[in-house]
């Protein structure tokens, strides 16, 4: 086998990975090709060359697969947003349905589970409610609003975005005149000069309200009154006008400290029949509409009759917990950032739910005190970050026996591995459902039913 950087070669591509690019074989060695689709049959430029697989691109596509359709963004090949766009959103669900039962299979080792098929969004488009745009300058100075290209802090300005809603687009057009009229700095990463650093930007799916944010490398925003009465023309649904300062070196968007510069501190939104503040630092899912089915199926799984006791931990804000109250005795949720749990609990206070108790700890730290107290739930919900659940989380889990687990997971893979340990440990996995919260894009979540051999 003689493959080697430029070479021009002909592939099939025959499979898919989880992070959406295709995959050929030349010669016996894989090679991933983004922006393909299975069935494609292209010529490709090997890009990089490794041990057992390459990397590379379409050079030409000599037949096309016919599940391939013509991108709807012009962004499309260099922002780092979406990955399927040039495929069927049918088959897309496919693939990321595939991506969770072959983790499952593969790395959990995980058999005798009920598969259910992903629930796909009914609108792929115009779904996120939040949106975090760098502002930027390319090398002649103009201005750049938009979003990273992948795997870089190169902005690609994006006039529109298809996954955010319509407002959005028209909030950065009134940002940039803003900008532009006013010659206001932009931060440069390298030295850290510069005021501008993002529009950030909020909506409520089913209240309609929306937050502008403007996170600065400072402590004001000159003629900021222009831009207030700019951006309160445009929609009496804007409802919070916000300066976040951020002159931390840092990749983390927001700062700590906000100042309301019009309006509430806050917006507002409904979830799950359940009233929620939102401000620039609360969580909030992302996909108002398939966050309500994932909590849904959830609940499902919890299989609560109105007695149970239910531990809701890496619970973040409480939506969870919350949403479930109505069917349990009692609610503890528990979550590390400090900011969440003050969220949380007055989300349980707007929404007058007298079950919920939310602790601030990290789950591994709570879970072992709990398992030591001998507290025993009925049901415990895990909703982990990426990285998945710490071993000392699943194992005072395990100690505290609940009747059922259920596992919220964003990372196919990490839940593989931690589903393997539980099993290990004598639950079992019952129902698995993916769940499309982000569409067009490689993410994928999944809920999970485990119950114990000894459940009540």
């Amino acid at each position: 086998m003689n493959i080697k950087k430029n070479d021009i070669i002909r592939l099939e591509i025959t499979e898919m990975t989880g992070q959406g690019s295709g995959i050929g074989r030349h010669e016996g060695m894989a090679v991933f090709v983004p922006m393909t689709a299975v069935g494609d049959v292209i010529n490709a430029r090997v890009l990089k060359v490794k041990k057992n697989y390459a990397f590379g691109k379409i050079e030409e596509i000599i037949s096309p697969s016919e599940n391939r359709i013509t991108s709807d963004c012009a962004c499309y090949s260099k922002c780092g947003g979406c990955v399927f766009r040039h495929i069927s959103y049918s088959e897309e669900l496919k693939i990321k349905q595939r991506r969770v039962f072959d983790a499952l299979k593969r790395i959990g080792k995980i058999d005798d589970f009920e598969m259910k098929d992903i629930v796909g969004c009914e609108t792929p488009d115009n779904y996120r409610n939040k949106s975090q745009i760098p502002i930027g300058r390319d090398k002649d100075g103009k201005l750049l609003m938009g979003f990273y290209g992948n795997h870089s802090h190169r902005i690609v300005g994006n006039g529109e975005c298809l996954l955010h809603p319509k407002e959005f687009d028209d909030i950065v057009k009134i940002a940039g005149s803003f900008i532009e009229k006013y010659d206001l700095s932009i931060y440069n990463e390298n030295d850290k000069s510069g005021l501008l650093r993002h529009l950030y930007l909020r909506h409520g799916k089913k209240s309609g309200e929306l937050m502008v944010c403007l996170v600065i490398n400072g402590s004001d925003i000159p003629h900021k009154d222009k831009l207030t009465e700019s951006l309160k023309n445009y929609s009496p649904n804007i409802k919070s006008i916000v300066m976040n300062i951020n002159r931390e070196d840092t990749n983390v968007v927001l700062g700590k400290k906000c100042v309301t510069l019009y309006g509430n501190d806050h917006i507002t939104d409904e979830l799950c029949g359940l009233k929620f503040n939102i401000s620039p630092l609360s969580f909030y899912q992302v996909n108002r509409d398939q966050a309500e089915r994932l909590y849904g199926i959830a609940e499902e799984y919890a299989a609560l009759t109105g007695g149970e006791f239910l531990i809701d931990l890496y619970c973040g804000t409480g939506t969870i917990g919350l949403s479930m109250a109505h069917g349990a005795k009692k609610v503890l949720g528990i979550e590390i950032i400090p900011q969440a749990v003050e969220n949380a609990e007055e989300n349980a206070r707007i929404n007058n739910i007298s079950n919920a108790e939310f602790i601030c700890s990290d789950a591994s730290s709570a879970a072992e005190r709990l398992s030591e107290k001998g507290t025993r739930p009925d049901v415990v919900i895990v909703d982990p970050p990426r990285k998945g659940c710490d071993s000392v989380v699943i194992e005072s889990i395990c100690k505290m026996s609940p009747d059922r687990v259920v596992y919220v997971s964003c990372d196919p893979e990490t839940l593989a591995r931690d589903l393997s340990v539980f099993e290990e440990k004598g639950y079992k996995v019952r129902k698995v459902t993916p769940v499309d919260m982000f569409p067009r894009t490689q993410h994928v979540e999944t809920v999970v039913q485990l119950s114990g051999k000894k459940a009540r």
